[in-house]
């Protein structure tokens, strides 16, 4: 992992030119001219138990990063990348028991934190204009909101803030910054149709009217699901539970088609498509390699048995091309969409369905995975994005998100001996693969947050040593349902089931 030859103060790398590269028809406002890279893979480096480099990069970033730049930058991702970066590291240095190795600099004073403060600050003109409470997608971060902005976000942009935010207001004791980020969800949540329930993907943050009314798991609203659960787990806010288990109920109740059981029964094998959200009728043909993430909060949630379902389809399109499609034409059978930017999604769910069951089926998974990139993405500085799965063509560019998750995941996949898998109940992963720690402080606050619709909480009592249980209307009485010790050590799902999936992809 000596990257840092080529990525102190860089963003993105490309891989095969050996050079950074500021210009690319798939490059967005992600990049802000600020060490992205760096900061992304910080954690990774610590979790993998490499002192020394992880020392060394805190030193690069600490001597280098500032943030005061005419740099108009995309407030979802400088949150998830780079404030829950700076975060995770910040905590793994002052953690007293120091359970990834000595990870703390000598001199270190906070710099991180302060580092994080700093660019959430200069995030906070996204929320202050619109009369909604949805934030602009994007700041300058020396002049605010541009002027020239357009007046639309994804309802997972504007939605997905809380895990990083709500962290930072309670390592400050200031609701500021969590306060912006409940603010916005509630905004949504407010905005949801009133005759099913559901979210669309795309909302004007000025009039709260839906620009797009497609519902589903993938890109758009991943996220905002996810962080719903995750938000309740490390603050323990008892509407942010709430709040998913009304939506899982409707995902359930709208999106899914097939057979009602992964594993009993007749019927087409289960998928979430994506639907209308006035209506629920199925609005596309097409699913996204972001919704392989959605097996992952199934996980999370306690509901393994349709997890496993999920994550059987993305594993059998994956085995079909060698990577995953970022869309998918399921009644087609073909890609929609046809480059891979090396995606963390399927590999998050992989791990986490191991974690679960423990099913040597998933190692081998992980094992087809590691293969396949190794043999298709792969080059001589490092791995590249997949531009073409028929032909295997390659872009020069390598996505911090590639390091900061997809080789996490995989290296957590295997190594058993790691503190996290050793300690299951203690963290949870950002939708960046950040790691954060639960803990009773972080679910205790000084302030009480209340506003026009009543929506006030005290600092929760909760227990942060008892598993979180999770009752969000699955066709069994509890999420929580341990699959059988007996089928630890065959396949997670009956070979005629598996038989059904891989053919249904043309496999």
């Amino acid at each position: 992992m000596n990257s840092t030859l080529f990525i102190a103060s860089e963003e993105d790398l490309t891989t095969i030119i050996r050079k950074v590269k500021w210009a690319n028809i798939n490059i967005n406002d992600v990049l802000g001219d600020y060490c992205l890279t760096l900061v992304d893979v910080l954690d990774t480096l610590a979790i993998m138990g490499n002192s020394s480099e992880f020392k060394h990069v805190i030193r690069l970033v600490t001597e280098n990063l500032s943030f005061d730049k005419n740099s108009t930058v995309q407030v979802f991702e400088a949150n998830i990348r780079v404030i829950g970066g700076l975060l995770s590291a910040h905590l793994i240095i002052t953690d007293r028991q120091q359970p990834f190795g000595d990870m703390a600099p000598l001199d270190y004073d906070d710099e991180l934190l302060y580092l994080a403060h700093d660019l959430a600050t200069r995030l906070l003109p996204a929320f202050e204009n619109p009369a909604t409470g949805i934030p602009h997608p994007r700041v300058n971060l020396m002049r605010g909101v541009p002027v020239d902005i357009y007046n639309t976000t994804c309802t997972a942009g504007a939605g997905s803030l809380l895990v990083e935010m709500g962290m930072l207001s309670r390592l400050l004791d200031d609701p500021v910054y969590e306060g912006a980020a409940r603010r916005a969800i509630r905004a949504l949540w407010r905005h949801r149709d009133a005759a099913t329930g559901l979210l669309g993907n795309v909302i004007d943050i000025t009039t709260g009217e839906w620009k797009g009314k497609i519902s589903g798991v993938g890109a758009g609203l991943d996220s905002f699901y996810e962080y719903l659960l995750k938000a309740y787990i490390l603050f323990g806010e008892t509407d942010d539970l709430d709040m998913f288990n009304d939506s899982y109920k409707r995902i359930k109740s709208f999106m899914r088609k097939g057979r009602p059981h992964c594993n009993q029964g007749v019927g087409d094998h289960p998928l979430y498509v994506n639907v209308n959200m006035k209506n629920g009728h199925t609005a596309t043909t097409w699913i996204d390699s972001l919704s392989a993430a959605f097996a992952g909060v199934m996980v999370l949630s306690g509901d393994i048995e349709e997890a496993i379902c999920a994550h059987a389809l993305y594993y059998s399109i994956w085995k079909r091309y060698g990577v995953l499609p970022e869309r998918y034409n399921w009644r087609l059978k073909v890609p929609d969409i046809s480059f891979y930017p090396l995606r963390p999604e399927l590999v998050e769910s992989t791990y986490l369905l191991y974690q679960a069951t423990k099913n040597p089926f998933y190692l081998h998974v992980g094992r087809d995975i590691l293969r396949s990139l190794n043999k298709y993405t792969k080059t001589q500085c490092g791995y590249a994005t997949v531009h073409d799965i028929g032909d295997k063509s390659l872009e020069d560019r390598m996505e911090s998100f590639f390091l900061s998750e997809t080789c996490k995941y995989l290296y957590l996949l295997f190594d058993k001996d790691n503190h996290l898998n050793k300690n299951p109940l203690g963290y949870v992963f950002s939708t960046e693969g950040h790691i954060f720690p639960i803990e009773r402080r972080f679910r205790q606050k000084s302030w009480v947050v209340a506003d026009n619709d009543g929506w006030t909480r005290a600092p929760p009592a909760h227990r942060v040593d008892s598993i979180i249980r999770v009752n969000a209307g699955n066709h069994s009485d509890s999420n929580c349902y341990q699959v059988a010790s007996e089928r630890r050590y065959f396949l997670p799902m009956e070979s005629r089931y598996f038989h059904q999936v891989v053919s249904s992809v043309g496999l």
